[in-house]
């Protein structure tokens, strides 16, 4: 099998944090953290050089020519949002997406796709401060301000600047299954799934307070029992909080509700049940909390658009799975 081929698109006066990201997460071998070896390239438009707007300066090895063999084309950022996409590369990007590539826009480079025509009438983000310009330039996209990425499928757009390494992790995880995108997000250092969306960071973080440890020990408990019953009422009560000040603090703190943060963790908790052992899909469904199997579907359904038992057959890493009921 080929190593998969990514190629990210850089420009002069691009952000090199911007840059890093995709280069963090697939320029490095990461074979043993049970991911492929990838073939990451980044490419550019203009010959020579290119500046970036932290004043360094970057050689870069490939033209617009690596797009058209890449099985995902990652745009981490954009410049003049407002001017038409240069020939020759936004003809790169319709031939990638037309054969098959995943098109891939962080922060800014939602702008370039949909400078594209790749995005009319679809779902996207972008850093939350340009929402109101990206949807005044593209009235036909449903643009969803809230969120940390929008998977469209073929499409995936995340929002503001450290959102691109959530969005990348996403990417992981749904090609490569959760225990490695955990492992990776691990191995960097970064949270493996941030809950909530964008919207979290537009005001000032809550203050500390002195039961944000309180707070803070009641998730932990709940991620440790998830197995067992977990109502709003009995969490605040751990978390020595009223129900009305710990739903207050959990959606400014989070960025979502606790029943839908709560669903979250038990789905990520029986991925990797499904990946990594031989149990049945009662027993996996027991102990992430789901109480049955039915249960179990449904949430999947719903939140990773597959079914567990096609989730175990396309992630599992042990030797009896397909057999397990």
């Amino acid at each position: 099998m080929k190593n998969p081929i990514i190629a990210a698109v850089a420009f002069d006066g691009i952000s090199p944090f911007h840059l890093s990201v995709p280069c963090l997460v697939f320029g490095a071998d990461r074979t043993k953290l049970g991911l492929p070896r990838f073939d990451f390239r980044v490419c550019a438009m203009e010959e020579g050089p290119i500046h970036t707007d932290a004043g360094l300066s970057i050689v870069v090895p490939h033209g617009l020519a690596a797009l058209d063999q890449a099985d995902i084309v990652i745009i981490p950022s954009w410049k003049d949002l407002e001017a038409p996409l240069a020939a020759p590369f936004k003809d790169a990007l319709q031939r990638a997406h037309r054969r098959g590539a995943l098109i891939v826009g962080l922060c800014l480079g939602t702008f370039a796709i949909a400078g594209a025509g790749l995005l009319a009438g679809r779902k996207a983000t972008t850093h939350w401060a340009y929402t109101d310009q990206l949807q005044a330039l593209h009235p036909d996209l449903a643009i969803d301000a809230d969120v940390l990425y929008v998977d469209d499928g073929d499409i995936i757009t995340s929002a503001g600047v450290a959102a691109g390494l959530d969005c990348c992790l996403h990417i992981v995880r749904a090609r490569y299954g959760a225990e490695a995108a955990l492992r990776l997000a691990r191995h960097v250092v970064l949270s493996p799934h941030r809950q909530g969306g964008q919207a979290q960071f537009i005001e000032r973080p809550v203050a500390p307070t002195p039961n944000a440890d309180r707070f803070t020990h009641a998730l932990d408990q709940v991620r440790a029992t998830l197995d067992e019953p977990h109502s709003l009422d009995s969490v605040a009560e751990m978390a020595v909080l009223t129900r009305r000040t710990f739903t207050r603090r959990f959606q400014k703190s989070i960025g979502t509700s606790f029943g839908d943060w709560l669903a979250d963790q038990r789905v990520a908790l029986a991925q990797r049940l499904l990946e990594q052992t031989d149990k049945s899909m009662d027993m996996v469904a027991f102990e992430a909390g789901f109480g049955s199997a039915t249960s179990l579907r449904q949430h999947f359904a719903s939140r990773l658009r597959t079914s567990p038992m096609q989730y175990r057959r396309e992630f599992s890493k042990t030797a009896g799975a397909l057999s397990a009921a």
